[in-house]
């Protein structure tokens, strides 16, 4: 899969891009990153992105000719398989299952980060460009926005991460990952539960399922109850899983 990301701070993503995931990610191929600074289409001899905003009011707005020639300098920007995102508090919230879907049919996805006031609304006559917020509060810029939005959808590539090590992470199936634990097997007088050490691994299977039920309905009861009824599962099993942890 391919990446576009425009944005006034080149720096920002460069700096996340060479590291961990993304990067590995990269070296195998499995995804490329352009990053295009918006300064190179700026005006004057200053090379001005924004401008004042209409009607009066505080700050400034990246203007729609920057925007539209960063845009046309993409190769087959208006191609089906390539899905435009503007990172915005006004768009629909950022899930695991959204990550899934974008992962799943796009080829190419290019990211618009914007600052200041925001972007001239007129670029969303010229170009099919989708909204996504990662949350409801404002940041300074589209930077970390997309670089979240960036990281969620590449690990879900294959070949990306083993495939174990997504299937059952927290937002999968609705449900938060379970505890986890590691060596030593004994710290302060707190233990490691018995089912981890057993060997059995349809029991400790058994024991991580019931974990993320619980855990889910502890610290996100409306996700449990989306996951309750999106599997219709038996209410009177699910209340022996609670009854059953919350006894230990």
């Amino acid at each position: 899969m391919k990446f576009t990301i425009l944005t006034l701070f080149p720096n920002v993503i460069n700096e996340y891009i060479n590291t961990s995931i993304i990067s590995r990610a990269i070296a195998k191929e499995k995804i490329s990153v352009d990053v295009i600074d918006l300064r190179n289409f700026g005006k004057g001899a200053r090379r001005n992105v924004d401008d004042t905003v209409y009607g009066g009011g505080d700050g400034m707005v990246i203007t729609v000719p920057v925007l539209d020639e960063a845009l046309a300098s993409i190769e087959n920007i208006q191609d089906a398989n390539t899905h435009i995102i503007y990172l915005s508090p006004k768009g629909r919230v950022l899930s695991q299952k959204l990550s899934e879907k974008m992962s799943k049919e796009y080829e190419h996805i290019v990211l618009l980060t914007g600052h200041y006031e925001g972007i001239d609304e007129r670029i969303f006559s010229l170009y099919n460009i989708e909204e996504i917020s990662i949350g409801d509060y404002v940041l300074t810029g589209g930077e970390l926005p997309a670089l979240v939005l960036l990281d969620t959808i590449t690990r879900l590539i294959p070949g990306v991460i083993k495939e174990d090590s997504s299937k059952n992470e927290s937002f999968s199936n609705s449900l938060l990952e379970e505890p986890q634990y590691t060596k030593p097997e004994e710290y302060k007088g707190l233990k490691v539960p018995e089912i981890l050490l057993s060997g059995n691994h349809s029991k400790i299977d058994e024991y991580r399922y019931e974990e993320r039920l619980y855990t889910t309905l502890i610290k996100r009861p409306d996700l449990f109850k989306r996951y309750i009824n999106e599997n219709k599962l038996d209410i009177n099993k699910v209340n022996e899983i609670i009854t059953k942890k919350e006894g230990n």
